[in-house]
């Protein structure tokens, strides 16, 4: 029986392609796509998300969930390199719905209709699971578990020196998940640096003539672009991806049980991961950690073979 999932994020041309291996995934039910604000306006997200599933149009339509803008939300630098639309100038037709669901309405809807059957992995800011979870406390105790792509244990990070983009974004949300008793597992931006993916992915890409695979070809290529023009690299990374994937073949990480909370204030280290290692630590261990990739290789086979799917 495919696993029930529910994919919150905010596409995003990362987002974009984790949503692609998701929705096609026989292994897979992805119940649901909620947007939320971060890698692109909570207006653009919900935008986003509805026309590239409708695009793509995968086996099974999930349900959608609306963005909520957040207040004060601070301005992500690297924005622009995603293009205006946030998905590599793609602008896709956007769909029109007669009524869109709160995201976080629909994580708590979708989570009570199945209890401990759901698996909820969060490639974006945590602002709707923080929401949906302090809707109903009880909430917590009714997910199967929940996946978080974010952070870094290593204190290096991409939008500040030692913080995550998803985290920066919304770090009193990120608190509140991180400190919640539901089981989770935390894919940080460490994994992704061990699984650089290269241009020849490119070549996974069915060449089939449709819209949904000539708009993916289109949106790595910008990516790749982008990577090149502003950090001279040949290759990408994609954590938002690697959360699918680890989802998927979890095996091919290593895991480590992990003491984890988030900086609020400080002026060099707000949205910071903090992590007590310390060999008498005094926090007590409430998430696993993704700490290394057994094999780079195999993750990036996961991805090729998720993307030749796209039929």
């Amino acid at each position: 029986m495919p696993q029930k999932v529910l994919i919150d994020c905010s596409p995003g041309i990362d987002d974009a392609i984790a949503l692609a291996i998701a929705l096609f995934e026989p292994k897979l039910e992805v119940v649901a796509v909620t947007a939320v604000e971060g890698a692109v306006t909570a207006r653009q997200a919900t935008d986003n998300l509805q026309a590239w599933v409708e695009l793509l149009d995968p086996p099974r339509l999930p349900r959608f969930g609306a963005a909520t803008p957040r207040e004060l939300a601070p301005e992500l630098p690297w924005r622009r390199l995603l293009g205006s639309d946030g998905l590599g100038d793609l602008k896709l037709r956007q769909v029109t719905r007669h009524r869109e669901h709160p995201s976080e309405k629909l994580i708590y809807d979708e989570i009570y209709s199945a209890p401990d059957d759901v698996t909820l992995v969060a490639l974006g800011p945590l602002t709707n699971v923080a929401r949906a979870f302090q809707r109903d406390p009880e909430l917590v105790r009714r997910l199967g578990r929940l996946i978080v792509a974010g952070g870094s244990f290593t204190a290096v990070g991409d939008v500040t020196p030692v913080a995550e983009s998803n985290i920066f974004f919304d770090p009193e949300s990120a608190r509140a998940v991180f400190r919640s008793p539901c089981t989770k597992t935390l894919v940080p931006l460490e994994a992704a640096r061990r699984v650089p993916v290269y241009l020849d992915i490119l070549d996974c890409l069915p060449d089939d003539g449709s819209a949904g695979t000539d708009a993916l070809r289109r949106l790595i290529s910008h990516y790749f672009r982008v990577f090149h023009q502003h950090f001279g690299w040949e290759h990408v990374l994609l954590p938002r991806t690697m959360a699918v994937v680890y989802l998927l073949r979890p095996e091919l990480f290593e895991v480590r049980p992990m003491a984890g909370d988030v900086e609020l204030r400080g002026e060099l280290t707000v949205g910071q991961t903090v992590f007590d290692r310390r060999s008498s630590a005094s926090w007590q261990n409430n998430m696993e950690v993704v700490v290394d990739v057994c094999s780079p290789e195999a993750v990036r086979e996961v991805m090729r073979s998720g993307l030749l799917r796209l039929v």
